[in-house]
């Protein structure tokens, strides 16, 4: 967990670490201000940022001098050299940093062990003078010492620090997003490494970084990629990256992960011999900066709503990348195991840095912490398997503990069960989620009931500990009747009228952020569906969706601003996949296709040649921005004469029968490009493929895409859809504007 206090000290110097600190004049009138910021804390280790202001005469050379309060030492220093005597620590400026004009300010940062506390250092000394935040003319001059000619290796491993600041009240019209570390990985490529990570959102698209391997600096600054390959490196390998802002180093990155053989493996626990991994979702639990994972276990015995029979229960479990198990939360008997029946949210609903998770619960649902829900013996199962009756909740829980944060009644309650659309239970218990945006701001949560016929979609806010409802959307209301029967199997959130704020796009029909009816096709249910810039020659966001009313168009494309349709193919049955993105950098924009299409569809819904093999999910993966093929358990390129394996996971499972999907799929670790989970074929560990290919583009992570980073929140929402970006990410590529964020 990263902890953060700022120690303004004013104090007379400047600092760097490293080099050698010349003599000053002895008529030189030295003064500083010092700002002492501890940017990360976990069990036995600290990070600081260190900030010298020269408020004096200009220095050539300087040495910063301080004493550790609680036994506190240095272990690894970056843009200074330090050495440290007992408690008294002096850092000197290296070759690039020892000039600091009056006025001016150098920085260095560093990583240290504590033990029982970390105090901030009371007092700090420039060239021999106390600090004070004033001027004096000092009586005599250090000693110098010689400056080294180049900065000293590492002698450890660097441990996490903060990612760079923003403010935590935000400026006008950003949005809260995660503070994300670099989520450095080394993938085995051939006889090389491919060293990766992330710009975040907060970063200038200029902004260089040197790689460091085992301790010595191997490369940069980079500026184009973020990405580095490393040949004939060891698999074994460890790396750094540094942020060169201003051409100074900033804090040392976290370790990278090691994909020795191209993935990752992060251990998992079974709940019983009789449970498979099923979807999982990410989030930042404990506020360290890098993403941990919740899994949902499905027992062998899941239903369909259209089938009967009792199942096991539902567990939901949280991970560490390292396999840690952070919690384990049972729903009980009383939550129906199956694909429509529990969809999780990841998010920080709070705005304190760390995710919760929030889902339906129901009498006997247990925490990640032993609290019980309700009455722990309730049994509401009928003879065919079915919950219907007994009291529902929707629960927000701690990410980092699994305790519970608040339980409300689910809204809407099932109430009379045929109202639904049928009386065994089958289209009562249609259950969506996701994450929006809705005041541009903020995220809420979204829960919704019903698809086939009523359709109820309520939004909440979580603050200050307490869920709270925003609005409520019920087709049964007057003047919305037209809304029921327009659902899909999942729902998608984005700002589609471009006014910052996102809607709620829920199959044929979206839904404004006020909770206002947006538009209405009124062509009904389907089972997929694609928002993003699927059109990048029209101004805004276009809408893909397939059909599964006979007389409806098969497929079509509408402007996700008014519902408008583009373009659309016959009436064809059923028609139950479809997909559009840019595939294929022979024709602009995405192209479209569906399980009834015999050709693939350009942006006007014309044929233009062969269509893929897999109608399933995408995946950015090799090192050009048009997407790729993801189906079942490999990654294929598609081309107009056949498409081009690229990938083939090794020993996995994909979910979710002949869906055929990943637990997640998306830009979760490294440079831009996406990572894709498979459960290993005995559930024994969640298998993370990240690409062996280097590219040369650059962008920030699609995590600090707002569009984006929802869209792998909702991912796991029945039928599992793949996210898109709010921007055009295709070919030609062209740099989007930067996200506009501020992290708590």
């Amino acid at each position: 967990m990263r902890a953060r206090r700022t120690v303004p000290c004013l104090l007379a110097a400047a600092l760097a670490l490293g080099g050698a600190a010349v003599a000053t004049s002895a008529s030189a009138a030295t003064g500083c201000r010092v700002d002492y910021t501890v940017t990360n804390q976990w069990g036995g280790g600290f990070g600081a940022d260190v900030k010298i202001t020269n408020l004096g005469d200009a220095l050539s050379s300087w040495a910063l001098t301080w004493s550790f309060g609680a036994g506190q030492t240095v272990t690894q220093a970056w843009n200074t050299t330090a050495t440290q005597s007992g408690a008294v620590v002096t850092a000197r400026n290296v070759s690039y940093n020892g000039s600091i004009a009056t006025g001016a300010s150098t920085s260095f940062g560093f990583n240290g062990s504590w033990t029982s506390s970390n105090p901030a250092p009371t007092s700090f000394s420039l060239n021999g003078v106390t600090c004070t935040g004033g001027t004096t003319t000092p009586t005599s001059s250090p000693t110098p010492t010689k400056t080294p000619t180049t900065t000293p290796t590492p002698t450890q491993t660097p441990t996490p620090t903060a990612s760079p600041t923003t403010p935590t009240t935000p400026v006008a019209g950003a949005w809260q997003a995660e503070k994300l570390d670099r989520g450095l990985i080394s993938v085995r490529s051939g006889s090389g490494n491919l060293v990766q990570w992330r710009l975040l959102g907060t970063e200038a698209a200029s902004t260089g970084f040197t790689v460091y391997r085992d301790g010595t600096k191997i490369a940069g600054p980079i500026t184009t990629g973020t990405d580095y390959l490393d040949p004939g490196a060891s698999a074994s390998a460890s790396y750094t990256v540094r942020a060169v802002v201003s051409g100074a180093e900033q804090a040392s990155s976290a370790p990278s992960l090691t994909f020795a053989n191209g993935y990752l493996d992060v251990p998992i626990s079974k709940p019983g011999t009789d449970y498979t991994a099923n979807d999982a979702s990410v989030g930042d639990l404990d506020g360290d900066g890098q993403l941990e994972i919740v899994l949902k276990w499905d027992p062998t015995n899941s239903k369909d709503n259209s089938q009967s029979g009792v199942t096991g229960n539902v567990f939901v479990d949280a991970y560490e990348l390292n396999g840690t198990r952070l919690w384990r939360i049972d729903l009980g008997r009383n939550i129906r195991a199956g694909a429509h029946y529990t969809q999780f949210q990841v998010y920080d609903y709070d705005g304190d840095g760390k995710a919760e998770v929030a889902m339906k619960t129901a009498d006997a649902t247990k925490s990640g912490t032993g609290q019980v829900i309700g009455n722990s013996s309730a049994d509401y199962r009928n003879s065919s398997g079915y919950v219907l009756s007994g009291p529902e909740y929707l629960t927000m829980f701690n990410g980092k503990t699994g305790a519970i944060l608040d339980t409300v009644d689910y809204a809407p309650l099932r109430g009379t069960v045929s109202s639904w659309g049928d009386s065994y239970g089958n289209r009562v218990d249609r259950f969506l989620a996701g994450t929006a945006y809705l005041d541009g701001q903020r995220p809420s949560l979204i829960m919704a009931r019903g698809y086939y016929t009523r359709a109820v979609i309520v939004a909440w806010d979580f603050r200050n500990g307490k869920l709270t409802k925003r609005w409520t959307f019920d087709s049964n209301d007057s003047g919305k009747s037209s809304y029921a029967g327009q659902g899909n199997h999942q729902l998608i959130t984005a700002d589609v009228d471009q006014d910052g704020k996102q809607e709620i796009v829920y199959g044929a029909a979206a839904i404004d952020d006020n909770g206002a009816p947006l538009w209405n096709t009124k062509n009904g249910h389907g089972d997929t569906a694609h928002l993003g810039d699927l059109i990048p020659s029209r101004p805004g966001l276009e809408y893909y969706k397939v059909d599964e009313d006979g007389s409806k168009p098969a497929s079509w494309m509408a402007d996700a601003k008014t519902g408008q349709i583009l373009w659309s193919t016959p009436a064809d049955g059923d028609n139950g996949r479809g997909v559009s993105e840019d595939i294929y950098a022979g024709s602009a924009g995405a192209e479209s296709w569906s399980s009834t299409d015999s050709q693939l569809l350009n942006t006007a819904g014309v044929g233009i040649g062969r269509k893929p093999s897999s109608t399933n999910f995408l995946s950015w993966w090799d090192a050009d921005t048009s997407r790729e093929l993801l189906d079942g358990t490999h990654i294929d390129k598609y081309g107009t004469g056949g498409d081009t394996r690229l990938l083939t996971g090794a020993s996995v499972h994909s979910n979710n029968s002949t869906k055929a999907t990943p637990s997640l799929s998306g830009d979760i670790l490294g440079d831009w490009r996406e990572e894709v989970i498979w459960p290993t074929s005995d559930d024994s560990a969640l298998r993370i493929y990240a690409t062996p290919i280097a590219t040369t583009t650059r962008v920030w992570t699609l995590l600090h895409d707002q569009q984006y980073r929802t869209a792998i929140a909702w991912q796991n929402t029945a039928y599992n859809q793949p996210p898109h970006t709010g921007f055009f990410l295709g070919s030609p590529f062209t740099m989007p504007a930067q996200p506009k964020i501020y992290t708590p």
